[in-house]
């Protein structure tokens, strides 16, 4: 089934897990999109079967909090930054529940994570104001970059490039082989005072950046260019959330949730309003990703919903 407008339109949730007792901080599906695996607020990790819709599992990670997490392109295992004690990331077996691997460096709390589609490379940045290049056989930092501010980072899609938005004024692209040499190019944006930027990702196809934010408005920009191509708001975020904006798998729409449990989608291309749709959250959606391989999405506050659509088009 190919994404249109009507198809999306016609987007409802098929499930509900309530399987928390707090907020979800993160979720990621894995790079099969057969299952997905959450972080939540009361130190649990929660695995679901995408498939059969139901959840798999629940881990514990009591002593050192779990904030951030994601897949690595093998599915029996995640990294995942800690809320807790320290601010390493660790690197969890989840068939077994046994950590395979720490990696310490970061003195201040993690804000983002990205693992690289192509390799066992991952990068993570901090409120330290560093972005780290580790691999995930080694637990001795591979590369260290020191910003002017907080940064939001992610690889492009071919694992060949990152890029790091710092200070939510710059975007800085470099190149993995030759990151040593620092970026090979900085786009300069507009600064607003009034929120920052959050996370950034790249579309599929690797010609635009999404950057997020804790305001009412998000930017695409184009990844070659530098140039803010469109910007996006009409959703609720009074409370000065993070609210995690997505692509489509097609790189054609994009979509954001809301403080009043709404998600609202708009073409990437013309900019045009395509839809929004009731989430009946209890909460404000700070989650929010669409299944690499799957016609599905998920959408996250305490609860974690499974969207299908409704009609073929």
């Amino acid at each position: 089934m190919k994404l249109t407008d009507g198809v999306l339109r016609s987007f409802r949730v098929a499930k509900v897990f309530r399987e928390n007792t707090d907020k979800i901080n993160s979720f990621d599906f894995s790079v099969s999109g057969e299952t997905a695996v959450s972080s939540n607020s009361d130190d649990t990790i929660t695995l679901y079967d995408c498939q059969e819709g139901k959840p798999k599992r629940t881990l514990y990670s009591k002593k050192y909090g779990v904030d951030i997490i994601k897949y690595t392109r093998a599915e029996s295992t995640v990294i995942y930054s800690c809320n807790k004690i320290d601010d390493a990331i660790r690197y969890l077996s989840l068939p077994e529940n046994k950590y395979i691997r720490y990696f310490h460096g970061h003195k201040k709390t993690v804000v983002t994570l990205s693992m690289s589609p192509s390799d066992e490379t991952f990068i993570s940045g901090s409120i330290d104001k560093t972005v780290r290049l580790w691999d995930l056989r080694s637990p001795n930092c591979q590369g260290l970059m020191h910003l002017q501010g907080k940064p939001v980072c992610s690889f492009d899609p071919e694992g060949l490039i990152f890029a790091a938005g710092v200070n939510s004024e710059m975007i800085k692209l470099y190149d993995l082989r030759s990151f040593d040499k620092g970026p090979f190019t900085t786009f300069r944006m507009e600064q607003n005072k009034t929120y920052e930027w959050t996370g950034l990702k790249f579309s599929k196809d690797g010609k635009h950046i999404l950057l997020y934010t804790n305001g009412s408005c998000f930017h695409v920009v184009d990844a070659f260019k530098g140039m803010v191509t469109h910007i996006f708001s009409g959703y609720n975020n009074h409370q000065a959330l993070s609210l995690e904006a997505a692509f489509t798998p097609d790189s054609q729409f994009v979509m954001i949730g809301s403080e009043d449990g709404k998600i609202h989608i708009w073409n990437g291309e013309n900019g045009d309003k395509v839809a929004v749709l009731d989430a009946k959250h209890t909460g404000p959606i700070t989650c929010l990703q669409f299944n690499p391989n799957f016609m599905t999405f998920a959408s996250a506050c305490s609860n974690m919903s499974f969207w299908l659509p409704t009609i073929d088009d």
